[in-house]
């Protein structure tokens, strides 16, 4: 089977790197699917869950994040995912983001109820 290499990075560390055959991402122009020999694109991503369906020496599985903003590069079967902020969701506590959601309701905060909502998607995505 064919594969591409996958780095997620954010500002602040390197959150995965490894094989794929598939990696799913939002972006300002819609949801994208990426796979070997994909056309090379750059784009801007948006917030909301990555899913990367990992192959090679990890074995057959999945790997999803909560994605806020960045880019996507993709070239030569390499795809760059550069986020401003990436959790895997085992980093996510579900009980925190859920009061972090309900809290951003009642001060009407939509750029933190987005943050929340995204993580909350990103652990249901992977149930």
């Amino acid at each position: 089977m064919a594969e591409l290499h996958v780095e997620l990075v954010a500002a602040d560390r390197k959150v995965w790197s490894g094989e794929a055959s598939l990696v799913v991402a939002r972006t300002s122009s819609g949801d994208i699917g990426v796979m070997p020999g994909h056309q090379p694109l750059l784009g801007v991503l948006e917030s909301g869950p990555v899913t990367i369906r990992t192959s090679g020496e990890s074995g057959d599985g999945t790997v999803v994040a909560a994605v806020h903003g960045g880019f996507i590069s993709f070239a030569e079967n390499q795809l760059s995912l550069l986020a401003e902020v990436a959790e895997l969701t085992d980093e996510i506590d579900v009980e925190r983001a859920e009061r972090a959601l309900e809290q951003a309701k009642s001060q009407a905060d939509d750029d933190a109820e987005k943050r929340a909502s995204v993580r909350l998607r990103a652990v249901t995505a992977v149930r």
